[in-house]
């Protein structure tokens, strides 16, 4: 038996899942501010999973950040977790390895083993929410790279940027022109907003352009027509075989079919046989991933 555990920035959620990848137990605790009240919580949740299992079982972590080789944690959202050696305190904790990994390659992870890629060789897993992050799985296994960055699209430049477009939105990052600022959900709100002058959350503007709303739907397929241009820059690069996308802007109808459908423009082939589809698990996609880390049980 597994634990897989999704630390996320409001909630940490934890599933006991046996060996045919059927989820047998579910648990979600708050996520409190700060590094020992989460290795509190990690540990508390850990230890209520192995009860409702019957015996310890692996654990598998992904989290809002990444790991350096020296096992600290960068990169996190969670700003508490930044520096902090937290699979070595967790592991002290609980007399047994602990593996962490990117909660974005947690999702690749899951929907390469068992869901809407399976059996696909070479897999892009693409969160768009909040954020716009990404993970890379190769025959089954998660490609992190030596700066534990391999997948982090939402930090390249938005390519073949139009002049009305350039040089892009500031992204807290320090650059400009982010694909996070453009096609996370925030940043079609953004989007739709300047070009409207209303605000609306992401779902209302989805849902007012199937009425025929023109400034809605003009908004949308600015969003296909830039997420197809960020996919094709991956394409170019890493040729996957899937793309699966995931996160809040994922449930939006006939995203994957729409931007599949705008991909060849800008692919440097002449022809296209990526797949572009929508996850299989939905927001239990990162959890599973989660407790994937341990194949091997």
């Amino acid at each position: 038996m597994r634990i897989g555990i999704d630390l996320g920035g409001t909630k940490i959620e934890g599933i006991v899942m046996d060996r045919g990848g059927a989820i047998v137990a579910r648990k979600r605790v708050a996520t409190p501010r700060g590094y020992e009240a989460s290795v509190d919580a990690l540990a508390s949740l850990v230890g209520g999973l192995d009860a409702e299992a019957g015996a310890p079982c692996s654990v598998g972590i992904g989290i809002p950040g990444a790991v350096t080789p020296a096992g600290l944690i960068k990169n996190a959202n969670s700003t508490w977790l930044n520096g902090e050696p937290l699979a070595a305190d967790l592991e002290r904790r609980l007399g047994r390895p602990v593996r962490l990994m990117n909660d974005a390659n947690c999702f690749a992870i899951s929907e390469a083993a068992d869901g809407a890629a399976a059996g696909a060789g070479v897999v892009f897993g693409v969160i768009l929410g909040t954020g716009v992050g990404g993970g890379i799985v190769v025959h089954g296994r998660a490609l992190e790279g030596p700066n534990r960055i391999a997948g982090e699209w939402g930090h390249n430049p938005l390519p073949w940027m139009t002049a009305a477009e350039y040089p892009g939105p500031a992204c807290y990052c320090g650059k400009r022109g982010c694909i996070e600022m453009l096609l996370s959900g925030p940043g079609f709100e953004r989007d739709y907003a300047a070009a409207t002058g209303t605000g609306l959350a992401s779902p209302a503007i989805v849902a007012a352009a199937e009425r025929g709303d023109a400034g809605a739907a003009a908004a949308f397929e600015r969003y296909v027509d830039r997420l197809a241009r960020g996919l094709a820059s991956i394409v170019n690069v890493l040729d996957p075989d899937v793309i699966v996308l995931g996160g809040g802007m994922s449930n939006v109808p006939r995203l994957a079919a729409r931007a599949a459908e705008a991909l060849p423009r800008w692919v440097f082939s002449d022809s296209v046989n990526t797949r572009i589809v929508t996850n299989a698990h939905g927001d239990s996609s990162g959890v599973r991933g989660a407790a994937w880390l341990w194949p091997e049980e």
